[in-house]
């Protein structure tokens, strides 16, 4: 079972784990893929039945296997394509993931070995995201959640999560980008933002923000 559909959950599933150790429930793939909890419900049991999951009814959802290889199959797609965009086509950061979402399914794979290789085989997308190996592997990063490091802590940035273009804009905009060096000086009271000094001075990050940004460990 490789529809389209199935491709999109299992890359949905695969995501949720990818940063933090807490399995997928229903609930949240039904509201990270924007679809009513009945309708992921009658799919999440046709990827069981084929091989796809594991899932027992209200408890959370596990990829097999199989389910893992088809989701890393489809995130080095997807992060290849935003890569081609990006360092190829003149598209900013924030503009990618729609196109590579409707273009990751069009693709043949010798096309997209083909960009790969033109590109240098890239190991991380615009965003800092792994872009698995052809062969499947995957090497992530020792990194910290920045909404989680201590206060002095200082490494550069590894990835930043592109759920929100728009908070993606306001990073670029405020020099924060993949590679550069950020500092923990300490939570502001009340508001709950984490102040940070960066190489063009000390700025204030909210806690939606903090929650995005990963430092190298």
């Amino acid at each position: 079972m490789q529809s389209t559909a199935a491709e999109d959950y299992v890359k949905a599933i695969y995501h949720h784990t990818e940063w933090q150790p807490d399995p997928i429930t229903p609930s949240q793939l039904a509201g990270r893929l924007g679809l009513a909890n009945s309708t992921v419900t009658e799919m999440v049991k046709k990827l069981a039945a084929a091989g796809l999951v594991h899932h027992r009814p209200y408890g959370a959802i596990a990829l097999t296997d199989a389910g893992r290889a088809l989701a890393v199959r489809q995130v080095r797609r997807h992060r290849v394509v935003e890569t081609w965009l990006v360092e190829r086509h003149g598209y900013d950061w924030d503009e990618v993931h729609d196109e590579a979402e409707v273009l990751e399914h069009a693709l043949s794979d010798r096309l997209l070995d083909s960009i790969a290789r033109s590109l240098g085989d890239p190991t991380r997308d615009p965003h800092g995201d792994v872009i698995p190996a052809a062969d499947g592997s995957v090497v992530r990063p020792d990194a910290v959640l920045l909404a989680d490091a201590p206060v002095g802590h200082a490494g550069a940035v590894v990835r930043i999560s592109d759920a929100d273009p728009a908070m993606l804009r306001f990073l670029a905009d405020s020099g924060v980008a993949l590679d550069a060096a950020l500092e923990v000086l300490g939570q502001k009271p009340y508001s709950g933002s984490i102040q940070v000094r960066t190489t063009a001075g000390t700025i204030d990050l909210g806690p939606e923000v903090a929650q995005a940004i990963w430092l190298a460990a």
